[in-house]
Protein backbone atom coordinates (compact mmCIF):
# COMPACT_ATOMS: atom_id res chain seq x y z
CA UNK A 1 0.00 0.00 0.00
CA UNK A 2 2.92 2.54 0.71
CA UNK A 3 4.62 1.83 -2.50
CA UNK A 4 1.25 2.81 -4.55
CA UNK A 5 0.82 6.13 -2.32
CA UNK A 6 4.31 6.78 -2.90
CA UNK A 7 4.11 6.13 -6.74
CA UNK A 8 1.36 8.28 -6.66
CA UNK A 9 2.62 11.53 -4.74
CA UNK A 10 5.91 10.90 -7.56
CA UNK A 11 3.63 10.97 -10.58
CA UNK A 12 1.98 14.34 -9.24
CA UNK A 13 4.87 15.49 -8.07
CA UNK A 14 5.96 15.36 -12.42
CA UNK A 15 2.23 15.57 -13.71
CA UNK A 16 1.93 18.74 -12.03
CA UNK A 17 4.89 21.13 -12.76
CA UNK A 18 4.16 19.81 -16.52
CA UNK A 19 0.53 20.76 -16.61
CA UNK A 20 2.07 24.30 -15.26
CA UNK A 21 4.17 24.53 -18.26
CA UNK A 22 1.44 24.12 -20.65
CA UNK A 23 -0.54 26.56 -19.22
CA UNK A 24 2.56 29.12 -19.38
CA UNK A 25 3.01 28.38 -22.85
CA UNK A 26 -0.20 29.16 -23.79
CA UNK A 27 -0.48 32.00 -22.05
CA UNK A 28 -0.17 35.33 -24.22
CA UNK A 29 3.08 36.92 -24.45
CA UNK A 30 2.00 40.32 -22.64
CA UNK A 31 1.75 38.17 -19.61
CA UNK A 32 5.18 36.72 -19.32
CA UNK A 33 7.74 39.90 -19.01
CA UNK A 34 11.28 38.89 -19.60
CA UNK A 35 12.71 40.89 -16.57
CA UNK A 36 15.89 40.17 -16.47
CA UNK A 37 16.86 41.86 -20.47
CA UNK A 38 14.93 44.89 -19.76
CA UNK A 39 18.02 47.24 -20.08
CA UNK A 40 20.82 46.25 -22.47
CA UNK A 41 23.89 47.46 -21.42
CA UNK A 42 25.50 46.83 -25.41
CA UNK A 43 22.97 49.31 -26.94
CA UNK A 44 24.18 52.57 -28.71
CA UNK A 45 22.06 54.27 -26.44
CA UNK A 46 22.74 57.74 -27.56
CA UNK A 47 21.84 56.61 -31.50
CA UNK A 48 18.43 54.90 -29.73
CA UNK A 49 17.67 58.06 -28.20
CA UNK A 50 18.21 59.88 -31.44
CA UNK A 51 15.54 57.25 -33.31
CA UNK A 52 12.70 57.37 -30.06
CA UNK A 53 13.27 61.63 -30.70
CA UNK A 54 12.92 60.90 -34.21
CA UNK A 55 9.65 58.44 -33.84
CA UNK A 56 8.18 60.59 -30.78
CA UNK A 57 8.53 63.60 -33.16
CA UNK A 58 6.56 61.45 -36.33
CA UNK A 59 3.82 60.61 -33.57
CA UNK A 60 3.92 63.62 -31.84
CA UNK A 61 4.69 62.25 -28.56
CA UNK A 62 7.62 62.60 -25.97
CA UNK A 63 10.26 60.41 -25.12
CA UNK A 64 10.23 58.63 -21.78
CA UNK A 65 13.62 57.30 -20.68
CA UNK A 66 13.85 54.61 -17.90
CA UNK A 67 16.85 54.73 -16.51
CA UNK A 68 18.01 52.10 -14.36
CA UNK A 69 19.30 48.40 -15.03
CA UNK A 70 18.80 44.58 -15.27
CA UNK A 71 20.49 44.67 -11.63
CA UNK A 72 17.96 46.84 -10.37
CA UNK A 73 14.77 45.49 -8.30
CA UNK A 74 12.60 48.59 -8.13
CA UNK A 75 13.18 49.09 -11.98
CA UNK A 76 11.81 45.19 -12.67
CA UNK A 77 8.79 46.39 -10.26
CA UNK A 78 8.15 49.89 -12.11
CA UNK A 79 8.23 47.76 -15.90
CA UNK A 80 6.22 44.71 -15.00
CA UNK A 81 3.76 47.50 -12.71
CA UNK A 82 3.45 49.67 -15.83
CA UNK A 83 3.31 46.42 -18.66
CA UNK A 84 0.85 44.96 -16.36
CA UNK A 85 -2.03 47.58 -16.38
CA UNK A 86 -3.80 48.35 -19.11
CA UNK A 87 -5.07 51.88 -18.11
CA UNK A 88 -1.25 52.52 -17.70
CA UNK A 89 0.25 51.05 -20.47
CA UNK A 90 -2.38 52.79 -22.97
CA UNK A 91 -1.66 56.19 -21.40
CA UNK A 92 2.17 55.43 -21.47
CA UNK A 93 1.62 54.33 -25.01
CA UNK A 94 -0.60 57.05 -26.03
CA UNK A 95 1.67 59.87 -24.86
CA UNK A 96 5.68 58.77 -25.11
CA UNK A 97 7.96 56.65 -26.62
CA UNK A 98 9.50 54.83 -24.14
CA UNK A 99 13.73 53.74 -24.30
CA UNK A 100 15.18 51.62 -20.97
CA UNK A 101 18.75 53.30 -20.30
CA UNK A 102 20.71 51.25 -19.06
CA UNK A 103 23.12 51.93 -15.90
CA UNK A 104 25.21 49.23 -15.07
CA UNK A 105 28.75 47.82 -13.78
CA UNK A 106 28.94 47.12 -17.92
CA UNK A 107 28.26 50.32 -19.21
CA UNK A 108 26.84 53.37 -17.01
CA UNK A 109 26.27 55.48 -19.78
CA UNK A 110 27.82 58.48 -17.74
CA UNK A 111 28.03 60.90 -20.80
CA UNK A 112 24.56 60.47 -21.90
CA UNK A 113 23.52 61.02 -18.47
CA UNK A 114 25.85 63.99 -18.07
CA UNK A 115 23.86 65.36 -20.68
CA UNK A 116 20.51 64.76 -19.09
CA UNK A 117 21.44 66.99 -16.14
CA UNK A 118 22.84 64.03 -13.95
CA UNK A 119 19.35 62.41 -13.23
CA UNK A 120 20.97 59.28 -11.47
CA UNK A 121 20.85 61.59 -8.30
CA UNK A 122 17.24 60.39 -7.54
CA UNK A 123 18.53 56.21 -7.61
CA UNK A 124 16.70 54.41 -9.69
CA UNK A 125 14.85 54.05 -11.79
CA UNK A 126 14.64 57.27 -12.47
CA UNK A 127 12.85 59.07 -15.30
CA UNK A 128 13.47 61.37 -17.82
CA UNK A 129 11.16 63.32 -20.04
CA UNK A 130 12.38 64.59 -23.27
CA UNK A 131 10.06 66.69 -25.67
CA UNK A 132 10.33 65.76 -29.88
CA UNK A 133 12.96 67.52 -30.19
CA UNK A 134 14.98 65.61 -27.83
CA UNK A 135 14.80 68.47 -24.75
CA UNK A 136 14.91 67.44 -21.00
CA UNK A 137 11.43 68.56 -20.12
CA UNK A 138 11.61 66.99 -16.40
CA UNK A 139 13.65 64.54 -14.28
CA UNK A 140 11.06 62.44 -12.11
CA UNK A 141 12.58 60.45 -8.58
CA UNK A 142 10.36 57.07 -9.17
CA UNK A 143 10.42 57.00 -5.63
CA UNK A 144 7.75 59.67 -5.34
CA UNK A 145 5.55 57.58 -7.26
CA UNK A 146 5.89 54.71 -5.00
CA UNK A 147 3.52 53.08 -2.60
CA UNK A 148 4.57 50.50 0.01
CA UNK A 149 6.44 47.72 -1.83
CA UNK A 150 5.47 48.42 -5.18
CA UNK A 151 4.08 51.78 -7.04
CA UNK A 152 0.66 53.83 -6.71
CA UNK A 153 -1.29 53.68 -10.05
CA UNK A 154 -2.72 56.97 -9.45
CA UNK A 155 0.43 58.76 -8.86
CA UNK A 156 1.84 56.93 -12.22
CA UNK A 157 -1.28 57.85 -13.95
CA UNK A 158 -1.22 61.49 -13.02
CA UNK A 159 2.64 61.74 -13.65
CA UNK A 160 2.03 60.33 -17.38
CA UNK A 161 -0.68 62.98 -17.82
CA UNK A 162 1.06 65.62 -16.46
CA UNK A 163 3.90 65.18 -18.63
CA UNK A 164 1.84 64.12 -21.78
CA UNK A 165 2.28 66.52 -24.85
CA UNK A 166 -1.14 67.40 -24.70
CA UNK A 167 -0.42 69.01 -20.81
CA UNK A 168 2.27 71.18 -22.32
CA UNK A 169 -0.06 72.81 -25.42
CA UNK A 170 0.14 76.64 -24.21
CA UNK A 171 -3.74 76.49 -26.10
CA UNK A 172 -4.83 75.13 -23.26
CA UNK A 173 -3.77 77.75 -21.26
CA UNK A 174 -4.55 80.67 -22.87
CA UNK A 175 -7.89 81.71 -21.02
CA UNK A 176 -6.67 81.27 -17.68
Amino acid sequence: MKKIVWTLLLSLAVAIPATQAQVTATTPATAAHDLEHIYNPAANAKADIAAAVKKAAAEKKHVLLQIGGNWCIWCKRLYKFVADDADLKAAADKNYVVYHLNYSKENKNLPILKELGYPQRFGFPVLVILDAQGNRLHTQNSGLLESADSYDKKKLMEFFKQWSPAALLPANYINE
